[in-house]
């Protein structure tokens, strides 16, 4: 077994002996004293010596401007923050618009009001990505005040109009961007149930939301539940002929319900015909009513052109120019021109008209407009 080593306590003559030789070791260092302080140390104690601290009145503007900066980056990051946009970084047609018409009266109403106090109210736009040259912003809400501050801009050239003040938002997802337009309209100009079935519908087409439902109940989540069950039935009206009507949004609430109702009971292809041998009358609810009558009152209609003056039956039956600014082909297919601001527009409605065949039309334009 090891022996266990027994340790002394130095005595008070060993420990004088060993501060003595510690104090000759450091004096060897050139200029240092005999209790020389560690090189770090020294350096710290220089740096402070030299530092010239600010005034008090100084320090307080440094304060202040960090706070404010910091309060600036999170405005930044919340979307608070307001800039003024020239006109040709915004693409209003990023989304589908639920406003399907512009009174005149009221874009008139509202130019003079910029004109003559300026743009009260920012529009809301988000970023649509890294490596957008274009057009790098997408249109959320303001559309109305967009389109008026463009043709003020292309009617008057003023260059304080070339601009228009709006918020960056960050809506996370389209369907966060389409229910900030739709409350937006909402509140300021109220949509009709076909226009709000409207976008419900087109929104679940582009695969925003799952079905119908769940973009009605999303977009119109402050709704009653009644009012969501009346914009279910527009958003149907849509679905099966909003491809032939051209003035849906004129549908009173009572006429649509009754048009929804028969819907479900299987009379889309009935109301189809009767729709596309009158297309270009302006009562579509009067050549629909007395279809949905004898539908409703368990009776076949006796046929598409059923109580129809002889006028109007042979309106439906013109093909080519009709009007100015509107051509009726022989497939059924109509072409009407328009203006919207400072472009120039083409409508393709009809049966058959779908994205594939807007896009073969989009196809012979662009080979005519490149021809030599």
């Amino acid at each position: 077994m090891a022996r266990r080593r027994k340790i002394a306590a130095p005595s008070a003559e060993d420990l004088d002996r060993m501060e003595q030789e510690f104090r000759r070791e450091t004096s060897d260092r050139a200029g240092a004293t005999p209790m020389a302080i560690a090189p770090i140390a020294q350096v710290a104690s220089e740096a402070a010596g030299q530092a010239q601290p600010l005034p008090p009145e100084l320090r307080q503007v440094q304060a202040r401007d960090k706070r404010d900066a910091e309060r600036l980056r999170e405005a930044e990051s919340q979307g608070l923050m307001m800039v003024d946009m020239p006109l040709g970084w915004i693409d209003e047609a990023v989304m589908v618009r639920d406003r399907t018409q512009l009174d005149p009266e009221e874009m008139a109403e509202l130019k003079r009001s910029i004109l003559n106090n300026g743009l009260r109210l920012p529009i809301e736009v988000f970023d649509k990505g890294e490596g957008v040259e274009v057009k790098r912003y997408g249109l959320i809400s303001g559309y109305r005040r967009l389109r008026a501050m463009r043709e003020i801009h292309a009617e008057y050239g003023f260059d304080h109009h070339g601009a228009v003040r709006a918020v960056i938002r960050d809506p996370g997802e389209l369907g966060g961007a389409i229910v900030a337009m739709v409350e937006e309209n909402e509140i300021r100009a109220q949509l009709t149930h076909y226009e709000r079935g409207r976008i419900a519908v087109i929104a679940a087409q582009q695969g925003t939301f799952g079905s119908v439902e769940e973009a009605v109940n999303t977009l119109f989540a402050a709704a009653s539940k009644a009012k969501r069950s009346k914009i279910r039935s527009f958003a149907l009206i849509y679905e099966e002929l909003g491809d032939m009507l051209e003035r849906g949004e004129t549908l009173r609430e009572k006429d649509g319900l009754r048009l929804a109702q028969i819907l479900r009971q299987g009379g889309e292809g009935r109301l189809r015909e009767v729709l596309e041998l009158n297309q270009g009358a302006g009562d579509e609810w009067g050549l629909l009513e007395p279809v949905v009558e004898d539908l409703e009152a368990g009776r076949t209609p006796a046929g598409p052109r059923r109580g129809r003056p002889p006028s109007r039956r042979k309106d439906a039956q013109k093909t080519g120019w009709v009007g100015q600014d509107r051509m009726v082909l022989s497939s059924g297919v109509t072409l009407e021109y328009g203006t919207d601001g400072a472009a120039h527009v083409l409508r393709l409605t009809g049966r058959g008209v779908d994205r594939e065949l807007a896009h073969s039309a989009m196809e012979e334009l662009a080979r005519l407009f490149e021809a030599p």
